[in-house]
């Protein structure tokens, strides 16, 4: 007798192929792929319809940022960066590209007053939120005093982490005038420094700080 005379009747042997294949089918069936509309919250502008996901690309468009209390049009590719749209289109070179990964804090500007690594945001993802670059702080007249700072107590050397560590200290300062050594350090512990310039820059946020005291050191 042979072998096969003992499978039941129209019984099959499943490959792993036609398995996997299957298994694709049933998750696209459940819902898995997914619809028009599902991810509206997360994939619309502020001012598209509830419901109707907003598509963009692959061409560039044109969108507004809000940027230093300017709305400032500009073409961008989806795919582009805040950083690179701040540098490659807008001019405001102030924000500097170093590890382009997220990892230096180099990028730093405020997002809705938040200190954020503009390299690891998409432009298009920046509307409707307030954008505050290094020139706003500049432009304005440095009320932190942190410029004024990191000249003094010599914070800065090749230059290149020094807007994102004004930045991260700027927001932090902002939250807590009073700020003590600890809490200088962990507001630019995303900032990664290759000078070595770690006490110079906060020996002159403390002086800031110092000075909102009224006297005596931000010691912690």
């Amino acid at each position: 007798m042979k072998h096969d005379e003992h499978k039941p009747p129209n019984s099959r042997s499943i490959s792993r192929r036609s398995f996997i294949k299957g298994a694709g089918a049933l998750a696209a069936a459940s819902g898995l792929v997914r619809t028009p509309g599902a991810d509206a919250g997360a994939a619309t502008s502020s001012g598209a319809q509830e419901g109707i996901v907003e598509r963009l690309g692959p061409d560039a468009q044109t969108i507004e940022l809000k940027i230093n209390g300017e709305v400032r049009r500009v073409t961008v590719e989806p795919r582009e960066t805040l950083l690179r749209a701040l540098r490659d289109h807008l001019n405001l070179t102030g924000t500097k590209l170093v590890c382009d990964r997220g990892a230096c804090g180099a990028c730093t500007v405020h997002l809705d007053g938040k200190p954020v690594t503009s390299c690891m945001i998409l432009a298009i993802d920046a509307r409707g939120h307030e954008i505050t670059t290094i020139e706003k702080i500049r432009i304005k007249g440095d009320k932190t005093g942190l410029f004024g700072a990191f000249v003094e107590h010599d914070g800065a050397q090749c230059g290149f982490c020094t807007p994102g560590m004004v930045m991260s200290l700027a927001a932090a300062l902002a939250s807590n005038p009073k700020a003590n050594l600890e809490d200088v350090k962990r507001a630019v512990a995303g900032n990664i420094c290759r000078c070595g310039t770690y006490p110079h820059v906060f020996a002159a946020a403390l002086s800031v700080a110092r000075d909102t005291r009224g006297g005596g050191a931000g010691e912690s």
